[in-house]
């Protein structure tokens, strides 16, 4: 039963991911740029290695995305508290075009959850659980 729901979820997910990256064409913006975009919005400004561990990437691939926005200007690293550590920022483009996203991105999730009842979605907050337990395991 497990490798079912396992493929569930990743098959959602990658649907979900297409759909996205389709909508966020018209950005000139992919699903990772966008989820730093969203991270840093919600939480606002992070570390390189905060935002990796909230996002469960590797290191050089939020480096790679990183330096994506940083050239489009969405994205400002500046030095943190020692040589190594670089806290990024929202500029004053990625503030001004985020609501636009986000409002793209809510029309998707609207209608890829639109035919689930309230208490299914309720449900759905049960997968945090999942990583939760994976995320302690160390």
């Amino acid at each position: 039963m497990t490798t079912l729901i396992f493929h569930e979820i990743n098959q959602t997910s990658r649907l979900t991911i297409k759909e996205v990256n389709e909508t966020l064409k018209e950005f000139g913006l992919y699903s990772a740029q966008w989820s730093i975009l969203f991270c840093l919005n919600r939480f606002g400004s992070m570390t390189q290695t905060e935002i990796q561990s909230y996002l469960h990437v590797e290191a050089p691939t939020i480096t790679r995305t990183l330096v994506k926005l940083e050239d489009r200007k969405l994205i400002s690293r500046l030095a943190g508290k020692d040589k190594r550590e670089r806290t990024v920022h929202l500029t004053n483009e990625a503030e001004s075009l985020i609501p636009q996203i986000k409002s793209r991105v809510d029309l998707i999730e609207k209608k890829m959850l639109a035919s689930l009842s309230k208490v299914e979605l309720q449900q759905l907050s049960l997968l945090k659980k999942v990583g939760v337990c994976i995320d302690h395991e160390d």
